[in-house]
């Protein structure tokens, strides 16, 4: 039986709801400290450095030795929250996080701001669309993209609570809050959105509202799609994919690369467990120069765009 899609009760810029609730696991622990790359402003960090100036340290534009500077801090004890544009603490720190955090296991809490297409008009140097399929293989690192302003309270709660290297994955779109009951944040465990049978929509982060949007639109016609919320991309809730899959058809969206990303992954799976037609929304590649809102449209990040994979899907179902 299908049940209604959630409400959207109000936009709300993530990034505000991570600072807040950095500042008060601060104020109970003393061992957590932020590092920057002089993105104090862009990471909404201001009152944390007025609250605490002796535990925000900006190394200035110098990835590297940022994520590096993190790994020491975790090694001698504390907690840092190392936070900077996603592009930049993935793309240019990569061999950084892969070598100083994850392969080392230090235990340093990753945080890629305005990541996806949210610089819009400035281009591939600074989407990070890739960061899914660089980050995937680092087995030990858990990559978590927040789907509303709660999910991203909760995730950085227990980032803070978790003794191991994270990857929390936020934008600078605002997102509506999802009014879902008895809602619990379960890292590596999918989170049901919508119920249904006639096929499944895995999303992640800020389109997972698009998601259940573009199920309201599948329901007028009589289709029932089942909506997962998979904020955890590493790792991923096989158990789900599998039931996932046992619908006979599957769109992925993502604001990210198809390549290696979420769609990527639960491609891979099925392929190997159970092989069912996977239509996967998202970025082919570098994009275009256009507003953050035209490449979600250009692209089919919207609810209209997945519905219209969806019945794509289902024309290639068994």
């Amino acid at each position: 039986m299908a049940h209604a899609a959630p409400t959207a009760v109000g936009f709300q810029d993530c990034r505000n709801i991570w600072v807040k609730t950095l500042e008060d696991l601060a104020e109970a622990d003393p061992r957590i400290v932020a590092v920057v790359n002089d993105s104090v402003g862009s990471s909404k960090l201001n009152s944390f450095q007025k609250r605490f100036p002796d535990r925000l340290i900006n190394v200035g534009i110098a990835e590297q030795v940022m994520v590096g500077v993190g790994a020491g801090l975790a090694n001698g004890g504390r907690i840092p929250f190392v936070s900077a544009a996603g592009c930049f603490i993935t793309g240019r720190a990569l061999e950084q996080v892969k070598a100083d955090i994850a392969y080392a296991g230090f235990n340093v809490k990753l945080v890629g701001q305005s990541s996806g297409i949210a610089y819009g008009e400035l281009g591939a140097t600074h989407h990070s669309i890739e960061d899914f399929a660089w980050l995937r293989p680092l087995t030990n690192l858990t990559v978590i993209c927040p789907a509303d302003a709660w999910e991203t309270a909760e995730a950085v709660k227990w980032a803070a609570a978790h003794q191991g290297p994270v990857y929390l994955r936020l934008s600078r779109m605002p997102v509506p809050d999802l009014d879902i009951s008895n809602r619990q944040f379960r890292p590596g465990r999918a989170e049901v959105v919508r119920r249904g049978e006639d096929l499944a929509i895995i999303a992640c982060g800020t389109t997972v509202h698009l998601a259940a949007s573009a199920a309201d639109l599948l329901t007028a016609e009589g289709i029932h799609a089942r909506v997962l919320n998979f904020s955890t991309i590493n790792p991923l809730d096989e158990a789900a994919l599998h039931d996932a899959a046992a619908t006979g058809a599957i769109v992925t969206v993502e604001e990210a690369s198809v390549r290696g990303g979420l769609g990527g992954a639960v491609a891979e799976f099925t392929a190997g467990h159970r092989p069912v037609p996977v239509e996967r929304i998202g970025f082919p590649g570098f994009l275009p120069t256009g507003s953050t809102d035209w490449l979600f449209r250009e692209y089919g990040l919207s609810p209209e765009g997945i519905a219209a994979a969806a019945h794509r899907a289902l024309s290639r179902k068994a």
